[in-house]
């Protein structure tokens, strides 16, 4: 990249989406140009106003609800690939370096059988460090994932799944043992100050 270009992403569009995306954290030059968060991310949701109040990227043609009810760790922003539907009602507790395929659901709460203008009251989804939810996948209320786990296309995730596995199917089952997570994020620069405490050994 030549020098204007480098000052024109990284001293302009770099420091625009960290002060509209607060909870936005990646690595500074691996992951995604900042001209591309700007144009394809930014404009829609801060200007358009679609999950305007989403305080990190969330594509144009994904929902985020109840937002203020989701915690989630760094390199995750749940939410980023099209088509995505996020219901937080009653919480979604998300850790590092977590990615969620396109078409992906997330449903916190059920509708009442009996009376479908309230939802059921259960725990919240709680999803460990490196995992990888497949395209298209569901997971429903109260479910528990570990870490460093995939979950394979297409799974419906009804029952908890064990770390450092690989789950699939409808129902979603473990099929296999999963090796470790290898990628070492010690020495990655970040485009910004991590929050406080964050161990890179997760």
């Amino acid at each position: 990249m030549n020098p204007f270009k480098k000052f024109i992403e990284y001293q302009i569009f770099h420091r625009i989406n960290n002060f509209f995306y607060p909870d936005y954290y990646r690595q500074k030059y691996e992951y995604m140009l900042p001209h591309v968060l700007f144009f394809y991310y930014l404009i829609p949701q801060k200007l358009l106003r679609i999950n305007g109040n989403v305080p990190w990227p969330v594509h144009f043609t994904s929902e985020v609800r109840n937002y203020t009810k989701i915690k989630k760790g760094i390199m995750c922003d749940p939410g980023d690939n099209p088509n995505i539907y996020i219901q937080a009602n009653n919480g979604i507790i998300i850790g590092h370096n977590v990615g969620f395929g396109a078409g992906t659901s997330l449903i916190s709460a059920n509708h009442n059988h009996n009376n479908h203008s309230i939802h059921d009251e259960c725990g919240p989804i709680v999803i460990g460090n490196n995992v990888f939810v497949g395209t298209n996948s569901v997971i429903l209320p109260g479910v528990q994932i570990g870490d460093n786990v995939v979950i394979g296309a297409g799974s419906i995730v009804a029952k908890d799944i064990p770390s450092n596995s690989i789950a699939v199917g409808n129902p979603c089952k473990v099929i296999k043992q999963k090796e470790p997570y290898i990628e070492d994020f010690t020495k990655t620069v970040f485009n910004r100050k991590l929050p406080e405490g964050v161990n890179l050994k997760f």
